[in-house]
């Protein structure tokens, strides 16, 4: 890897990227220390005994660090009640204050606390979505300003020896940044780097630093031009990974770990927080699986180190370019292949778990917006007819026997393909892993324009050995798409959707794939291995297949039962394809944290919602009864409204 793409000790060799050590309490984090996992608390922070209750559950889940908000100096002064209360029922796991809009909060509470977070584009920068256009000297004046304004917190952390966290946010970044640098991972990273260096101006080091967004792809790009900018400038301040907004259920889980599991891959984050719209200890375990799956990384059998140089960019989200066979590659959306060659026979009954239901008195088939494109029978031989958008892939003896069916496609295993005279004349699958894609083998492949590639791995470090051969294929030239196989056996149904998302979905967001096949034996249903194989390409952004609620995990800021909201939201809207909506519980986490959802919903006051199209607010103090019909009625009003069909 060059130095102008280096983000990390290794593409191919597991190992963790050594960071600074930072105290937190009697809590260290950083250097060699294991990844440590955290929460947030939802209570209101003026509650002392639901927040120390709510914070002790969490403790007991094994939350490592507990935060709190803290958004005026009311709350922060309470943080000092609840920190007693705490350490007098024999809990002394470190506190962290969340501040965003109140400095003077900040200070207080770095005096009484182990921990402050702030968020460089509202802590002391300016938020009104205006497109100024700064001159370098009023760029300069604003960074003065900002300056007299952070460094009292500066000098409080450093005298009392408490550390912080400066959490830059895709959606809050300031006028000034966007000004410069757009609404980017530059951008970012850029908010994030100005308060640093007033840190370090005054010799204040214990700093931990997040790049949090609720796209996945802005996500990762903003950590690895983190780590490249740090290396560049001899830095190594630790990592706090998350997907902010995740969401809830199956689909906040998914989308975390392709976000937060892709950078732990490459040996990136020190401490993570899972971020669901659910009670703040079921996220632990969540986290804990993300992270314990590293703590015996490091005996991964080798992977050919990279002798070239990246043959994409690491930064920036760029779909590899590959050819087009049937629907497969191109411009063509990442395809589904089920895998039932593990079954001893196959129905139509069989293909109602990857989106297919045959109706007998109608005579016909219904398609789910979750329907697989391929289904991998193996041996097996499907004796009806399928539907017209399904294809049946056969191993390649069965295959030969089979060949006039309608939609049936064969599967070599690397060499065998050279060794056969009957192949398909439309498409052929041709199965290989690391030690058969070699140079020879991918100058003779190539040339066969009939031929979609399946890389496929058994190595633990999975998903960079997958990267390893995409890398190969692109730098030596060749055109064929591929799809990406990944093997899972013996697995709870989180640990299998936690690893697959982080091995598939850490290919996608590089670039790389144009499907994805999950073999799984003794791990989940194949309904719930579908269901998590469509999940992965909403949460890497390449293939749509249904809304997507952006959410916030909720805080002690939060106006109105997010959970409740958020489900009722979700019954009226789950059937508009590709809408993205943001469901938030207050200003601070409204239209900025929102990103780039399509609509809003945000509360502003007890009981009072503000409806946003974008990032502008067409709905202002709205009632809580009335707000969810509301937003349907906006959603109508745009055009985006469709039916829901049966």
């Amino acid at each position: 890897m060059s130095s102008s793409k280096k983000y990390c000790n290794s593409l191919t060799s597991y190992s963790r990227f050594t960071t600074r050590e930072v105290s937190i309490g009697d809590l260290k984090m950083g250097a060699q220390h294991p990844i440590r996992v955290q929460s947030m608390t939802t209570t209101d922070t003026l509650n002392t005994l639901a927040t120390v209750e709510q914070s002790i559950r969490m403790i007991e889940a094994g939350c490592e660090l507990v935060r709190i908000t803290a958004p005026s100096m009311n709350e922060a002064k309470n943080l000092e009640l609840i920190k007693k209360e705490l350490v007098k029922r024999g809990y002394n796991t470190p506190i962290c204050a969340d501040i965003h809009f109140t400095p003077n909060a900040a200070e207080f509470a770095a005096r009484v606390i182990e921990k402050v977070r702030v968020n460089p584009g509202n802590y002391a920068d300016k938020k009104k979505f205006e497109n100024i256009d700064y001159t370098d000297s009023a760029y300069e004046e604003e960074l003065q300003r900002i300056r007299k304004r952070f460094t009292p917190l500066v000098t409080i952390c450093k005298e009392y020896g408490t550390a912080m966290r400066i959490g830059t946010n895709h959606g809050s970044l300031s006028d000034r940044i966007l000004s410069r640098y757009g609404d980017t991972p530059l951008g970012m990273v850029e908010s994030a780097l100005e308060f640093l260096r007033i840190c370090e101006e005054n010799n204040y080091f214990n700093i931990v630093i997040s790049m949090k967004a609720s796209n996945t792809q802005v996500m990762v790009e903003a950590y690895r031009l983190l780590v490249a900018k740090m290396i560049e400038t001899n830095r190594n301040y630790p990592l706090h990974l998350g997907v902010t907004e995740a969401g809830e259920g199956e689909d906040g889980r998914i989308k975390s770990a392709v976000g937060i599991g892709t950078l732990l891959e490459d040996g990136l984050g020190d401490t993570i927080r899972v971020s669901l719209t659910e009670d703040p200890e079921f996220e632990i375990p969540v986290a804990k699986l993300l992270a314990n799956r590293y703590s015996k990384r490091s005996g991964h059998a080798a992977i050919t180190e990279i002798d070239f140089e990246l043959p994409y960019n690491p930064f920036e989200h760029d779909r590899n370019t590959t050819n087009e066979i049937l629907n497969i590659g191109k411009t063509n959306v990442p395809r589904v292949l089920a895998d039932f060659s593990m079954r001893t026979e196959i129905t139509a009954a069989s293909l109602f778990g990857v989106g297919y239901n045959y109706s007998v008195p109608l005579d016909k088939w219904n398609l789910s917006d979750m329907a697989v494109d391929y289904i991998y029978a193996g041996d097996n031989l499907i004796n009806f007819e399928t539907p017209g958008t399904l294809g049946i892939i056969y191993n390649s003896e069965v295959w030969k026997k089979n060949k006039n069916q309608k939609r049936v496609y064969p599967l070599f295993c690397g060499e065998e393909y050279f060794n056969t005279k009957q192949r398909s004349e439309i498409l052929n699958f041709v199965a290989v892993d690391s030690a058969a894609l070699t140079k020879s083998f991918i100058d003779k492949i190539k040339m066969e324009h009939s031929v979609c590639l399946v890389l496929d791995s058994f190595n633990t470090h999975t998903m960079p050995e997958l990267r390893r051969m995409a890398m190969e294929l692109k730098h030596r030239h060749c055109p064929l798409p591929f799809i990406i196989k990944c093997n899972y056996k013996d697995l709870s149904e989180q640990e299998f959707q936690l690893y697959s998302s982080t091995d598939l979905g850490g290919l996608l967001l590089d670039g790389f794939g144009d499907g994805i096949w999950i073999k799984q034996k003794e791990c989940v249903s194949t309904q719930a291995c579908n269901s998590t194989a469509f999940g992965i390409l909403q949460a890497s952004r390449t293939r749509i297949s249904k809304t997507e609620y952006i959410s916030c995990p909720s805080c002690g800021r939060t106006l109105f039962d997010l959970q409740e909201t958020t489900q009722k939201i979700r019954e009226r809207t789950s059937h508009l394809k590709g809408i993205k909506i943001g469901i938030m519980g207050c200003i601070v986490n409204g239209p900025g944290e929102m990103a780039d959802a399509d609509y809003g919903y945000v509360g502003t006051g007890p009981g009072k919602i503000s409806l946003y199209k974008g990032k502008e607010v067409v709905k202002k103090n709205v009632t809580a009864l009335t707000a969810v019909d509301e937003l349907i009625a906006l959603i109508q009003e745009h055009g985006d409204w469709v039916e829901r069909t049966m």
